[in-house]
């Protein structure tokens, strides 16, 4: 089962300005090919699906608690997504009720590479790549095979990388590069993990093939607030007792990655502390939602009150 806890991984810098663009640029780190719909679904089937638990247990225990991490990378970069397109927060006093509809007040956005973003979806994300392509199931592989399993796991990150760079060079924005240095970082631990566990099993040493592609982390600026407080080198359970075991894959006197900070690899029971979800104005025009603010306010704050 699965615990929910109302922060993101990471608190998020607000966007300098809207950038639709720019959110369907980090899109294709949702729902691409390499994004994390596709490393979330092939962790989480791949963990109902694992073979002799019992007798494999480190092994599966690494692919459930990346399972539960990559949950929450799929909320962070929806809500990098709609930040990116909503643009930085109005204050309270700044709202105003509906325009004009007759004036075209966001014809701006039929000018956009992802129209479907707002048209379709009131600037908020789905599972759907850059070009608006709608992630699918044939992005998951699960065959019942630890190794072949874990093989794909660090194709699937390696690839995540070259998806998360090219997407970071496009983009200018704090918000999205806040994204890709985060996720850049995170998705270095999973491939030195998987590739860890395949030298368990096998002995053949591929994290010597990291960082693929060949860049290190220390020359990405975003990055380097993560590599200074060690999270290159952590691994969390994402749970209050279980996936112990995977200390004797990420641990045991294994250290980090040549290029990056040295220091041994550690496991951290439960999660990472998180920061706060922006929460996006509505916008009355685009009917998001539905109500005058004063209205909407009102209806919430006698809610709040009904609960307590």
């Amino acid at each position: 089962m699965f615990l929910r806890v109302d922060k993101l991984q990471i608190e998020l810098p607000p966007p300098a300005q809207q950038d639709p663009n720019a959110a369907a640029a980090l899109q294709e780190l949702l729902g691409g090919k390499y994004g994390e719909m596709s490393t979330l679904g092939n962790y989480l089937f791949q963990s109902f699906n694992f073979r002799s638990k019992s007798k494999l247990r480190p092994f599966y225990s690494l692919v459930a608690a990346i399972t539960a991490e990559e949950l929450g990378h799929v909320e962070l970069v929806s809500n990098g997504v709609a930040m990116l397109n909503n643009g930085p927060d109005s204050l309270p006093g700044d709202m105003i009720g509906p325009t004009d509809i007759s004036d075209t007040p966001f014809e701006i956005m039929k000018d956009m590479r992802l129209a479907a973003g707002f048209l379709s979806h009131g600037g908020g994300a789905v599972p759907i790549d850059s070009n608006g392509l709608s992630w699918n199931k044939d992005f998951v592989t699960t065959t019942g095979n630890v190794i072949f399993d874990l093989l794909h796991n660090f194709h699937l990150e390696c690839g995540a990388r070259l998806h998360k760079l090219r997407v970071y060079e496009t983009v200018s924005d704090p918000t999205g590069r806040e994204v890709c240095g985060y996720l850049l970082v995170r998705g270095s631990v999973h491939a030195h993990a998987y590739a860890l566990a395949l030298k368990h099993l096998t002995g053949v040493e591929i994290e010597k093939m990291l960082p693929t592609p060949n860049i290190p982390l220390g020359n990405i600026p975003e990055c380097q607030k993560y590599l200074d407080e060690g999270s290159h080198r952590r691994l969390y359970t994402f749970s209050p007792q279980d996936y112990a075991e995977i200390a004797s894959i990420w641990g045991s006197g294994e250290m980090a990655l040549p290029d990056d900070p040295p220091g041994e690899l550690e496991v951290v029971e439960g999660m990472p502390d998180g920061g706060k979800i922006q929460e996006l104005v509505g916008e009355p025009s685009a009917f998001t939602p539905d109500y005058a603010p004063e209205e909407m306010f009102e209806i919430a704050t006698k809610l709040y009150k009904a609960s307590r």
